[in-house]
């Protein structure tokens, strides 16, 4: 299968209220969102404003497809202070109720802080702290109905190697747990096709952006130096038949935003639809 749903996440709009946007997304001719965690732009405490902000979703005719959890220096699943864990786990269960009344299929997971100085000597500690919490996570979302997906991080951040993902997933005591692949993490880490195949086998969902090798840009696919060509053929190879969110950054004004996200999308299904048509 090559012909894979774009979605967009609200994120490019999370200076501003999701209320804001959702109908010009829609008429941008986008039908698959993730929602973004952002307080100002959905606090997913205030349960009251996420019943409100799904009932708008269903009235449009839009699909949340995904969630993203929420991601801060304060939400870390790794520390090894029991307290501040217990505050990232709390966090989590918090959000992933909310992704519950928004009818997502997946919730979204950074597994490990947004920090570049950790001690290496504390990494397989660390990441059996996550999966203390990401079991507890996991379990709760099973009761929601939600599936759980975990994300690529930034390479330099703790969960930004692919070895310590794949760790990750098998201590866990669900295999129920997917990845959602960052396109451009992997691709500043310089390994995207080796990513791709060494994630194949548990790929739910792609987070796509393109970047110019150096940071991470969020530029809509095919403004950047990703070799969409490729990347695309991997997944056909490899059967992905999940769905790609655009994750684009929210510089700009949101006409011109809007304008980029839709080219992003057409460069995305013009190459997939080549990928039917024998060479």
């Amino acid at each position: 299968m090559s012909d894979w749903a774009v979605g967009l996440s609200t994120g490019c709009f999370w200076q501003t209220s999701i209320l804001d946007c959702l109908e010009d997304i829609r008429n941008s001719g986008f039908g698959r969102i993730e929602i973004c965690s952002w307080p100002a732009h959905l606090d997913y405490h205030d349960l009251d404003r996420v019943k409100h902000a799904s009932q708008r979703i269903e009235d449009l005719g839009l699909e949340t497809y995904s969630f993203h959890a929420p991601f801060s220096d304060r939400i870390d699943i790794t520390s090894p202070d029991p307290q501040a864990r217990e505050f990232a786990l709390r966090e989590l269960l918090q959000a992933a109720q909310a992704a519950a009344i928004l009818k997502v299929r997946y919730f979204v997971i950074h597994p490990g802080p947004e920090k570049a100085t950790l001690p290496e000597h504390e990494r397989f500690w660390r990441m059996e702290n996550a999966v203390g919490v990401l079991n507890q996570a996991i379990a709760h979302c099973k009761r929601l109905g939600v599936g759980l997906v975990l994300e690529n991080m930034l390479p330099h951040l703790f969960a930004g190697r692919t070895r310590d993902l794949l760790w990750i997933l098998g201590a866990l005591d669900s295999t129920e747990v997917g990845i959602c692949l960052d396109t451009g993490h992997a691709y500043l880490g310089k390994d995207l096709a080796g990513v791709v195949h060494k994630l194949s086998g548990h790929l739910w969902m792609v987070h796509a952006s393109d970047n110019h090798g150096h940071y991470d840009d969020h530029l809509p696919p095919g403004e950047g130096d990703v070799d969409w060509r490729v990347f695309l053929a991997d997944l056909y190879r490899l059967r992905f038949n999940g769905a790609l969110i655009m994750e684009i950054s929210g510089t700009g004004e949101r006409k011109e935003i809007l304008v980029r996200a839709r080219r992003g999308r057409s460069y995305l299904r013009d190459l997939s639809h080549r990928l039917r048509v024998p060479s």
